[in-house]
């Protein structure tokens, strides 16, 4: 099962996260199929998030699930 969720970089005590596509059964920051956007949730600007819709919505098409934090994301910074 293929998800769109968040995978974790940046330091200790300043996240920075990558919105990935990925197989379900890969580990949190591990291999990935494709990277779609990012978000800092240190600055809390719109600046702060990018999501490639096209990409997003290509791989909904295809059967991907999107995980609660994305969904959370996508509708505060997006208004869908």
């Amino acid at each position: 099962m293929v998800k769109i969720r968040l995978s974790r970089c940046g330091i200790r005590k300043k996240p920075f996260y990558h919105v990935i596509v990925t197989d379900a059964r890969n580990p949190r920051d591990g291999r990935f199929i494709e990277r779609i956007g990012f978000f800092n949730p240190i600055i809390n600007t719109n600046n702060s998030v990018y999501i490639n819709i096209n990409r997003l919505k290509y791989w909904k098409s295809c059967g991907a699930s999107i995980s609660k934090r994305v969904l959370y994301i996508l509708n505060n910074y997006y208004n869908n």
